[in-house]
């Protein structure tokens, strides 16, 4: 691969061009990108099997349930979930939440769904 340079305005978000992820580096041994969730904006329940997601918020809050435990990140928060960890976002201020993501190592087909959300068991995973 070689050296390259993209900005974030050069990609869309996957919800409707303005909010969700959006990848800027897909692989070779990471992915990196931007999400935004706007107020009430959620985002499913999953997990990966081998890679782990780093979150780092830029502007807004969010609260991101790992595994049923719910943690509010804010500006300057760094949020690391090891693999097999079951999370769930959701912004519930009042203004948009904007972070940075990077998965490591890279793997695409890595993404489990899970069906849960807030105030249910915890599903069993593996």
């Amino acid at each position: 691969m070689k050296p390259f340079v993209i900005h974030e305005d050069d990609v869309e978000y996957r919800f409707d061009g303005v909010s969700g992820p959006k990848y800027l580096m897909r692989g070779p041994r990471s992915d990196f990108g931007m999400v935004i969730l706007t107020p009430g904006e959620d985002f499913q329940t999953h997990y990966h099997r081998q890679v782990e997601e780093n979150f780092f918020t830029l502007s807004g809050e969010v609260d991101i349930y790992i595994k049923g435990e719910k943690i509010t990140l804010r500006p300057g928060d760094l949020c690391h979930v090891p693999p097999m960890h079951p999370h769930y976002l959701i912004n519930n201020g009042d203004v948009p939440w904007k972070a940075i993501f990077v998965k490591v190592p890279y793997d695409p087909k890595d993404k489990v769904d899970v069906d849960w959300l807030p105030g249910q068991p915890q599903p069993e995973i593996g």
